[in-house]
């Protein structure tokens, strides 16, 4: 069959269910993943076809995301800060605002001047997307990564064998931890943030997939991993270092005033890309 033709049934089929920009971005990762293609290779070459097994893997493809699973998750693999990483229903989707978090961590490590090598913590670690993405790219930079979820630092790091760089991960429940190991220079965290009372504004993509260990935190005690981290964090950042943290867009001020309680200084609150209240940093 000519994938051209596919195409068009392909995106007949998933039209109840999304847009139709986002089904054109399934198709033409699908492309990639299973023809090693892009969008031009298919528009230079128009009478691009696949036999009946490359068939059967589309329509396999075609089912699930019917079912609304994640591409990421059918595929088994996404891109991060134009990394390649495994993900599974043990990691959350790296998101687009988690690079800019890590976008934000490079631009203020100034790395080029420091003529000692940067300790870095990522708490929460997931896929390792953030940890392997800094590592990857602050070259003096030693990187720790902790997480509770055993089955997520396995696939953390074959990530970290895949993009070639060297991270420490570690399987700790930050909640039960008091004390992180030594001193760092920056300590970073996109920890479960998403209070139940939200739920209802989730796609079912996310509510129905993705683990709920990562995303979502009692209504009445929304900053519970915040204030462990930043307690931990006043005990366990060197001097000048830094504290990053991705956060709830709804809670701003009060992440904001937490850290202000508990003795930081320098306290920035960011906007993504959409400009919500998505990340902050500050220092003691």
């Amino acid at each position: 069959m000519l994938l051209k033709i596919y195409r068009t049934t392909f995106l007949q089929e998933l039209s109840a269910l999304y847009d139709a920009q986002e089904i054109e971005s399934f198709f033409y990762l699908i492309l990639e993943c299973f023809h090693n293609k892009k969008r031009i290779d298919l528009a230079l070459d128009p009478d691009m076809e696949m036999d009946a097994m490359q068939l059967l893997r589309w329509e396999s493809v075609l089912a699930e995301l019917k079912k609304e699973k994640p591409i990421q998750y059918i595929l088994g693999e996404t891109e991060f800060y134009g990394l390649p990483f495994l993900v599974n229903e043990n990691t959350l989707i790296p998101r687009p605002e988690t690079e800019e978090l890590v976008e934000w961590i490079i631009k203020s490590t100034n790395y080029e001047r420091q003529s000692t090598k940067l300790r870095i913590l990522d708490i929460g670690t997931g896929s390792g997307c953030i940890a392997i993405s800094l590592a990857k790219n602050i070259p003096n930079a030693e990187v720790f990564a902790i997480d509770v979820s055993e089955k997520a630092l396995a696939t953390a790091n074959k990530n970290a064998e895949i993009n070639k760089v060297e991270v420490n991960f570690v399987l700790k429940n930050i909640l039960e931890t008091e004390e992180l190991g030594g001193q760092f220079d920056i300590i970073v965290s996109n920890p479960p943030y998403v209070r139940n009372l939200e739920k209802a504004e989730i796609k079912p993509n996310v509510l129905e997939y993705e683990p709920h260990l990562a995303l979502f935190v009692e209504d009445t005690d929304a900053l519970l991993f915040y204030r462990k981290i930043t307690q931990l964090a006043q005990h366990n950042l060197s001097e000048n270092g830094m504290l990053f943290f991705e956060i709830n867009q709804y809670l701003g001020t009060e992440t904001v005033e937490l850290l202000v309680d508990l003795g930081f200084k320098n306290i920035e609150l960011k906007k993504d890309i959409y400009g919500n209240n998505r990340m902050i940093s500050c220092c003691l």
